[in-house]
């Protein structure tokens, strides 16, 4: 074997702390990039999609009872609404309905807030 010389083997271990560097800042980036998809992922399913659809459909069925009917009374639904969906979801549901000055349309709006994501809407029903 070839007898190295103190230059040879000062460039070799400089190129081993070259290399070993150049590793260590790539596995740092690399770990970077997984926590950005990590969170990014994570916000996209903290969003309630599912419960925001079931509230808006109770919502919407709410407002079609007659004020004050025989079986149903609607102050009373939609404040069960509200305070179910306060102590099981943990979300603030509010919404209200008003008519249209023409009074062609009636407009409804729903709000639901649960801390993380916030969902408003304005329905419009003829």
């Amino acid at each position: 074997m070839a007898r190295l010389t103190d230059d040879t083997a000062q460039w070799i271990v400089l190129m081993g702390f070259i290399v070993s560097f150049s590793l260590f800042f790539l596995a740092i980036i690399l770990n970077q990039s997984t926590v950005v998809g990590q969170t990014t992922a994570e916000a996209v399913s903290e969003f309630p999609k599912e419960d925001i659809r079931g509230v808006r459909d109770v919502v919407i069925q709410s407002m079609f009872i007659e004020p004050e009917s025989v079986y149903y009374n609607r102050t009373k639904v939609q404040n069960d609404i509200r305070f179910l969906a306060k102590s099981r979801q943990n979300a603030v549901v509010d919404f209200n309905a008003w008519p249209d000055p023409t009074g062609n349309y009636t407009y409804y709006y729903i709000h639901y807030n649960n801390g993380v994501s916030a969902y408003n809407e304005t329905y419009t029903f003829p």
